[in-house]
């Protein structure tokens, strides 16, 4: 049985509807992240889940028991739900003991000072017990946060952009963190976030919400390579798109060559088989884009992004189509340089063209070859 279970849940604030029929089940265990843009749904699915808010249809079950539906809803402190906000919500006046025990007040003493030290302990901050929230960093104050919420050993952890008003270092340091923490006590989790690498740092799962819909709910490999439309394929990563036509043979034809697919190309959006002569745009990532120095194919440097080990070539084609390029830095090429390069991709994911090619040199520009490079799409789970 599912740990928590949502069945076309929606929810709306007067005629406008934020949460539109979302399905998605956890297991005992598993860690998910609602992802997605500002103003997507994906905080107030969390509090319909929390059930700081009603559901104006579907229903929301845990461990099979509905909490909440239309009209009906049990409230939150009875739904044994542990809560990580994004300000911490940590008592000021009282110690780190203290705010991890605040939830424990109906056990035995002995047992509250058990689990609180077990805590610390698991949070990495034994010893540290008699300190006041101020006297910590905002990494510690956040941890002291999860321990909290993960005393009274509740059913589901929700943890609302946990990690938003940490600097970028300690943030994805932690993130990895604190998904160790949840795995060593077997909680199943949901956090919320707009940030793609703190979801693919915490997540097993991951779902992809815009306009109040889960665009895709998959692993982070699949939504990474195997984007379900064109909104993931922009979203996740860094990529574009780039016109070409599907051929003979699983081939598809671009400007910059030639790839073969071992098996059919697929219009991801339409998940049917692309036939011969279809038009496409094809999603090419940074490292699908490979800087050769013997290739006959040019490309003019637009834009440079000093990365340390690497920097990011925004490129420029000769059809005028601007492309991505992530290279070693000891390649280090100035702004209106013409550099080769050639496809290296592995992972090819296209897109049915909505509109037709109004150039006609659209077709000849297509008719470029390179050396084939044979790919074939995989599935991965975490």
């Amino acid at each position: 049985m599912a740990q928590i279970e949502l069945n076309g849940v929606v929810q709306r604030y007067g005629k406008h509807t934020v949460v539109d029929g979302v399905d998605f089940q956890l297991e005992a265990g598993q860690i998910a992240c609602l992802l997605g843009p500002s103003g997507c749904g994906k905080t107030t699915l969390l509090r319909c889940i929390a059930g700081f808010e009603d559901i104006a249809d579907g229903e929301i079950r845990l461990h099979g028991e509905v909490v909440s539906r239309a009209g009906q809803r049990v409230a939150p402190e009875k739904r044994r739900i542990g809560m990580v906000f994004q300000d911490y919500a940590l008592f000021p006046h009282l110690s780190i003991e203290e705010n991890i025990a605040f939830g424990l007040g109906r056990k035995a003493p002995e047992d509250i000072h058990l689990r609180v030290r077990q805590l610390l302990a698991t949070v990495g901050l034994a010893g540290q017990g008699d300190k006041f929230p101020h006297e910590l960093s905002g990494g510690q104050q956040q941890r002291v946060a999860l321990a909290r919420a993960l005393a009274p050993r509740p059913e589901l952890i929700l943890l609302d952009e946990p990690f938003s008003n940490l600097d970028v270092g300690l943030r994805e340091r932690l993130s990895v963190e604190v998904r160790e923490i949840l795995k060593r006590e077997g909680s199943t989790a949901i956090m919320v976030t707009h940030d793609q690498h703190e979801a693919f740092a915490m997540a097993d799962e991951i779902g992809l919400m815009y306009e109040g819909r889960i665009q895709q709910w998959d692993v982070p490999y699949n939504l990474y390579h195997r984007p379900a439309n064109r909104f993931v394929a922009d979203f996740i990563g860094q990529g574009v798109l780039v016109a070409g036509i599907v051929g003979i043979q699983n081939s598809v034809r671009m400007e910059l060559g030639t790839l073969t697919s071992d098996t059919p190309v697929e219009c991801n959006e339409t998940c049917a088989a692309c036939d011969n002569g279809c038009k496409v745009d094809v999603l090419l990532r940074p490292d699908d884009i490979v800087h050769d120095d013997l290739s006959k194919v040019q490309a003019e440097v637009l834009h440079k992004a000093f990365r340390g080990a690497d920097i990011l070539y925004t490129l420029r084609l000769a059809s005028g189509t601007e492309v991505l390029s992530l290279v070693p830095s000891h390649h280090n090429h100035a702004l209106g340089e013409k550099i080769g390069i050639r496809l290296d991709a592995d992972h090819v994911i296209a897109f049915k063209k909505h509109e037709e090619c109004d150039d006609p040199a659209c077709e000849i520009r297509l008719e470029q070859k390179a050396q084939p490079v044979t790919w074939q799409a995989r599935n991965s789970t975490r």
